[in-house]
């Protein structure tokens, strides 16, 4: 019972930093971070910039892990180039969010680090 509030304590919280994160001005730097940082969860991607003012998002998703090793040079791991269009950052960033229980512990963790609250996540 505890595991499920938990849970939907943390998507609830995680939609409400993203939809602050989304203003109609200027994307402050840090939020460009955070911008980042769930698209390269969501997507496995390597590399993630994104052109707010044409509404795109490119980068290059990790096709295979199998080739990589944290413990040497990676020269060769196989990447795809993905351009995509967005029409609302909010909704796009959003549809993003994985419920899985490894995601809701990266999202915890970017919520402590974004809002400076203890988010305690004990799963089974």
């Amino acid at each position: 019972m505890e595991n499920s509030s938990l849970k939907r304590r943390i998507l609830s919280e995680i939609e409400s930093l993203i939809s602050r994160s989304c203003p109609n001005r200027k994307i402050p730097k840090n939020f460009e971070s955070l911008h980042i940082a769930i698209l390269k969860k969501h997507y496995n991607a390597a590399d993630v910039s994104i052109d707010y003012h044409r509404k795109r998002v490119a980068m290059d998703i990790v096709m295979d892990d199998k080739d990589y090793d944290p413990k040497k040079v990676n020269l060769h791991v196989p990447t795809l180039h993905a351009n995509l269009l967005f029409k609302n950052l909010r909704d796009f960033l959003k549809s993003c969010i994985d419920k899985d229980t490894r995601s809701l512990a990266f999202y915890a963790g970017l919520l402590r680090s974004y809002e400076n609250k203890d988010v305690t996540l004990t799963v089974a």
